[in-house]
């Protein structure tokens, strides 16, 4: 795991309270020694500071989902309004914790970032659990989305919404459930957070994302994944 945070003290503080919960941790001082951390490692998790030297956290996520890495990332951030949230998590961020923040609050959301992100191995790739909507298919143990046969990199918190979508095809989710999905931006943010996770998906699983075909919008109650062949066939029915 990566602590990056220019703070000495506070860098010192997080180290300790990881270790104590048995995470081998590395510190990087800067922006820029995060980012060659995080190539040089490959870390399961990235603790974040947003305002750091060198470069900020903004722009290391940026150039982290740039490069297609799918590592969790949380935030550590002074900033508290709405727009600077939904800016990082547009950017491909995880979860953010606000300062001053409680030390046990923020194990806590590393605890259920590593859990919710955790990744299987083996096994046959028509296992049960992996979920088809369409030529959409989504491997919720490898943590892989294809589109008609196309790998398609998604976020940890893209994931997670995807998944419970495609769980229930057709299932019209209201924002605070699909908000639940994503566990812990709800005090901080407002359900906008699952807006700006349906526009980066609609980007990356839709031939059209301003005409989108698979995740829907039903208006006045949320969103819905469901398969275009199967909806032009029953309209061609009707």
């Amino acid at each position: 795991m990566i602590v990056a945070e220019d703070d000495e003290n506070q860098a010192e503080l997080l180290r300790r309270y990881l270790e104590r919960e048995g995470h081998r941790v590395i510190l990087a001082p800067d922006g820029l020694a995060a980012l060659d951390a995080v190539r040089q490692r490959e870390p399961d998790l990235l603790v974040l500071d947003v305002m750091m030297p060198r470069a900020d956290g903004l722009d290391v996520v940026r150039v982290l989902r740039a490069e297609h890495r799918e590592l969790p990332v949380l935030m550590v951030t002074a900033r508290t309004t709405e727009d600077d949230l939904l800016l990082g998590l547009d950017l491909g961020a995880d979860d953010y914790v606000t300062k001053p923040y409680s030390p046990r609050e923020l194990m806590a959301r590393v605890r259920t970032l590593l859990r919710r992100n955790r990744r299987g191995a083996g096994g046959d790739p028509d296992d049960a659990g992996v979920l088809r909507v369409g030529a959409l298919v989504v491997d919720p143990v490898r943590h892989l989305v294809t589109v008609e046969g196309a790998a398609v990199e998604c976020t940890p918190g893209e994931f997670r919404i995807l998944s419970a979508l495609a769980a229930e095809p057709d299932r019209v989710f209201s924002r605070q459930q699909l908000l639940a999905e994503l566990h812990g931006f709800d005090r901080y943010i407002s359900d906008r957070t699952v807006d700006v996770h349906v526009m980066n998906l609609r980007k990356k699983i839709e031939p059209a994302p301003r005409r989108p075909v698979r995740l829907l919008t039903v208006f006045g109650v949320g969103y819905k994944l469901t398969d275009p062949a199967k909806a032009a066939n029953r309209a061609a029915t009707s």
